[in-house]
């Protein structure tokens, strides 16, 4: 610890460690695993930053933020520490800059998210390093109880035994009591190595406000005139409604901006470089905006919409007064926003007879194969993540096992010509490079080859071949491409009965819809909670407040609950649901998925739906004021009846 507190003050130019910090980082010297579990802004990238100097080694950061990976790279390389990224927007130079830092051992931390390890040229790599951390962000995302499942979390913990990992560090923002379990199982950390420091921030101003949808926008654009100018940001849902508040408040005159997942990089870019200089920017955006935002004055935090979880709440307001400041968080409660967040979370939710289908996909082959994700989404219509979630689940049921995915196709275009190339090496190596030359075929400017067929042809091992491209990539004679990702798995043993297995994957998807639904209904009773709400919040991530809060809406309003103003429930326009029960009968392909029809009817995109392009179609989200569970019941029956 002698040695953290010199990189402490000489490297990162703190004083002190936060709370929490020390005692984390104890643990990650002594080689043990750890998880820290602080609030936004609490310190936690310190708790891996600062070891990872003191390893000999490189320490694997995980992350699915690219910004926040960007921005920390930034800090830590003007503080002369040798960090670097791994990422879709790095050119082919860059990631081959990278690569080859990385295998000389100039690294002390390399950043990537977690689709990285489906990079077989970069799982061959990690392999001849020496890792001396394997640090997961956002680890919440490994438990399904958790607001954000992300299955490829599920894998982490094997890729870091695969590369020999010496100690694991899983850190999150927020983590009920049963999330911090399946974190610690999963990536077998000790419980003692659990570090929490508490939800509680006192100088956060919670505010909970029922309200109407016709006074929503009039009420922000007054609160937001009575209080003095400070960096906002305002939450919303939907990429629309981003558009359409932004709008309304520069209208007004104020520094409004939109800001959402749909916007090109380069717009998201320039809008998030002007609130970081901004003292009075107004950012309206969705859950895109906020991951890994470093700034500490933010004043103001207004949830238009409703958020879809306390998890979420929680995360978002925790960007507001980093800088210890009193700064406001104030969450609209409209309760007609119930139902757009409800169709998303039935949305995801595949039908049984598309599991079956899936299902029997799977075991229709035998001993090892290969498949791509996309094909199977858009084949059986499921979303990509949740087939990612079905075959992880099928997996830990012991009825497969995943192998290291390969790209099923290779480019490269020669920066030298093949004669200066094959010069460059001698006897067996220079015999197997042309071999490999030969079976390239020529486009207009690139080259292709299929590694699997130039192997069986010449007899060697596919990995050869991807490894001598990577090479000569990395020696800068070829500007190497891959693509075609296909996911490998080997059947271990085959289900006595594929119904069965189908109904505990369609049980369990139910069950993961539920858990969404019910967390939705923790934001409304947050809101209509009798009692301090901070501690309502601080219970729910396992933290009890010794006393009310004293500055949160129930405190504030003289220990009174809010009444909520109930919305009266949207009804099917019978005209409009004849007119998409017309479109539907009209495809070329006529589908009695019930699932499907309610989707087309709210406005929930799915494979099938993007590729007919009905998601395009006047009539697609029509009924989305309606609820998904009673559009589905109609539609059942409409399937039903096409059986008949």
């Amino acid at each position: 610890m002698k040695r953290a507190q010199q990189l402490l003050t000489g490297t990162f130019g703190f004083d002190q460690f936060l709370p929490g910090q020390a005692e984390v980082i104890k643990h990650l010297l002594a080689g043990r695993s750890a998880l820290a579990i602080f609030p936004t802004g609490g310190g936690k990238s310190l708790c891996y930053q600062l070891p990872a100097l003191t390893f000999d080694g490189v320490t694997i950061v995980i992350s699915p933020l690219i910004a926040l990976m960007k921005d920390q790279i930034d800090v830590l390389k003007n503080r002369g520490v040798p960090a670097e990224r791994l990422d879709s927007t790095l050119s082919a130079d860059e990631t081959r800059s990278v690569m080859l830092a990385l295998r000389s051992g100039e690294l002390r931390l390399l950043y990537v998210a977690p689709e990285r390890f489906n990079n077989e040229r970069f799982l061959q790599a990690i392999m001849h390093i020496k890792v001396s951390m394997f640090a997961v962000d956002e680890a919440h995302c490994i438990s399904e109880w958790g607001h954000n499942f992300r299955p490829d979390y599920l894998k982490l913990a094997r890729f870091a035994r695969a590369c020999r990992a010496e100690r694991l560090f899983a850190l999150t923002a927020t983590a009920a009591p049963k999330v911090v379990e399946d974190i610690c199982e999963g990536f077998g950390i000790s419980s003692e190595c659990v570090v929490r420091t508490g939800f509680y921030r006192k100088n956060l101003t919670v505010l909970t406000t029922p309200i109407t949808i016709a006074d929503r926008d009039r009420a922000l654009l007054a609160k937001l005139k009575r209080q003095p100018p400070g960096p906002t940001i305002v939450y919303v849902t939907l990429q629309k409604t981003a558009e359409q508040v932004a709008t309304h408040l520069a209208s007004a005159g104020l520094p409004s901006q939109a800001y959402h997942a749909g916007m090109k990089n380069e717009q998201r870019t320039e809008v998030q470089n002007w609130f970081m200089d901004s003292d009075d920017g107004i950012v309206v955006a969705t859950i895109a905006f906020g991951m890994g935002i470093d700034k500490s004055n933010i004043r103001y935090i207004y949830h238009y919409n409703l958020p879809k979880s306390l998890e979420n709440f929680s995360q978002e307001i925790g960007r507001a007064g980093r800088d210890g400041e009193i700064s406001i968080c104030e969450m609209f409660i409209c309760l007609d926003d119930v139902c757009t967040l409800e169709n998303f979370a039935y949305g995801d939710t595949p039908s049984r007879n598309a599991i079956r289908n899936l299902v029997e996909e799977i075991f229709s082959f035998s001993g090892k194969f290969d498949l791509s994700l996309y094909e199977l989404s858009s084949h059986h219509d499921i979303r990509q993540l949740v087939v990612r979630t079905l075959l992880v689940q099928i997996e830990l049921n012991g009825y497969l096992q995943e192998l290291t995915p390969f790209y099923s196709r290779y480019q490269f275009q020669p920066l030298a010509s093949s004669s200066e190339i094959l010069l460059r090496f001698e006897g067996e190596r220079r015999q197997f490079l042309r071999a490999v030359f030969k079976r390239a075929d020529k486009g207009k400017t690139w080259f292709h080859i299929d590694p699997d067929e130039t192997a069986e042809a010449i007899g060697c091992p596919r990995d050869r071949i991807v490894r001598a491209l990577d090479y000569l990539a990395e020696q800068g004679l070829l500007e190497v491409r891959a693509e075609g990702v296909r996911n490998r798995f080997s059947i271990l043993r085959r289900p006595d009965d594929l119904d069965r297995l189908t109904d505990v994957l369609f049980q369990n998807a139910l069950e993961l819809e539920q858990r969404e639904i019910g967390r939705i209904d923790q934001v409304i009773d947050l809101g209509s909670h009798d009692g301090c709400q901070v501690a309502y919040l601080a219970a729910h991530f396992g933290e009890k407040l010794s006393r009310p809060c004293g500055h949160c809406a129930w405190c504030l309003n003289g220990h009174q609950p809010a009444r909520l103003m109930f919305a009266e429930p949207g009804t099917i326009d019978e005209e409009l649901w004849q007119q998409i029960l017309d479109v539907w009968q009209d495809q070329e392909e006529p589908i009695s998925d019930a699932r499907a029809l309610a989707r087309l009817a709210c406005g929930i995109t799915s494979p099938r739906l993007t590729r007919t392009g009905l998601s395009k179609h006047p009539l697609f989200g029509c009924l989305a004021h309606v609820r998904f569970d009673e559009i589905h019941r109609r539609a059942q029956t409409v399937a039903q009846d096409s059986k008949l």
